[in-house]
């Protein structure tokens, strides 16, 4: 049954799932670190094959970052951190739909790790482009009488970014690795594929929200509204 065999990685270290996620983790990384060499193995001026499909996604993410930041210069400048992220969570979302495999980004602990990379990065950002104190007073908000409840309200929403980021694309992912498995159960040789072509959805779509909100933050850390 595809059922008993649906964690093939569990079932060899007796189910350790903290080595599962690992596993397939490292697994992601090797197929996005295979797909970069084939992309750029033979870079033609008319792109083919994997260099198509690369750049063509590229262009996509460069889209998203100039209608999140308002700016083609600094979608570009984050590009690399934001296109590595997308690559990662999209492709561990689809490993979870294969039979015998677990989607990492199941794991709280994965998306979590992601989240705190966003996180820290653009506060770093933040202050790199801005200096502290800059970047410190646009927490206070434009009126001194109100500063330090600003401050407080705004230092708890950005805490509240870490949980709403990592929580979303968790229990999402969680959600569908779940209702697959279910559906493996009930029909352990037939499953319809109006299921995966909505799984597929899901990982798409929750892979652009990562990477949406991603930019959005990084736009309110480095670009500033004066007003």
């Amino acid at each position: 049954m595809l059922k008993d065999i649906f964690l093939f990685a569990g079932s060899l270290i007796s189910y350790n799932h903290t080595f599962i996620y690992i596993f397939h983790f490292l697994l992601i990384v090797a197929i996005v670190v295979i797909l970069a060499k084939m992309a750029t193995k033979s870079m033609q001026l008319v792109p083919r094959g994997a260099q198509n499909i690369v750049e063509a996604y590229l262009s996509g993410v460069l889209s998203i970052g100039k209608d999140a930041m308002g700016s083609y210069e600094y979608s570009r400048r984050y590009l690399p951190l934001i296109a590595t992220l997308g690559l990662i969570i999209f492709i561990a979302n689809i490993v979870g739909m294969i039979p015998g495999f677990e989607a990492p980004t199941a794991s709280l602990n994965l998306t979590l790790a992601l989240t705190l990379c966003v996180f820290i990065y653009y506060h770093i950002e933040g202050i790199r482009t801005h200096g502290f104190f800059a970047y410190m007073k646009h927490f206070m908000g434009p009126v001194a009488v109100m500063a330090p409840l600003m401050f407080v309200i705004e230092i708890i929403s950005h805490f509240s970014r870490i949980v709403s980021l990592s929580f979303r694309l968790f229990g999402n992912i969680r959600g569908d690795d779940l209702f697959l498995l279910v559906m493996l159960t009930l029909a352990p040789w037939f499953v319809p594929m109006v299921p995966y072509a909505l799984l597929t959805f899901m990982a798409i779509l929750q892979t652009f929200i990562f990477m949406v909100l991603s930019y959005v933050y990084l736009a309110g850390a480095v670009v500033i509204d004066e007003h």
